[in-house]
């Protein structure tokens, strides 16, 4: 399982996704998370797939890149409820 962000590293909230991402990481030092920029063809391309149209997006994802939830806008969820999924 993978934690996903997508999200853009130049925005008003990139420094609220980088401390969440920070903390989660210190809380559960073996989950794999994978930030995405937005601003790349790659990210681009990745919020396509996924029909992410709001941002910061974070997906949790089983090991065959299918979605086991999906959370989008400004509001991050909480890090027991991304933990659960995960």
């Amino acid at each position: 399982m993978k934690l996903l962000v997508i999200y853009r590293p130049v925005s008003e909230y990139a420094r609220k996704v980088d401390e969440f991402v920070g903390m989660f990481k210190r809380l559960h030092p073996q989950t794999k998370i994978e930030m995405v920029s937005l601003d790349t063809r790659e990210g681009s391309a990745t919020a396509s797939i996924y029909d992410i149209v709001q941002y910061p997006a974070l997906l949790a994802l089983r090991d065959d890149g299918s979605t086991l939830k999906v959370w989008q806008g400004e509001d991050l969820p909480l890090m027991d409820e991304v933990a659960s999924y995960l």
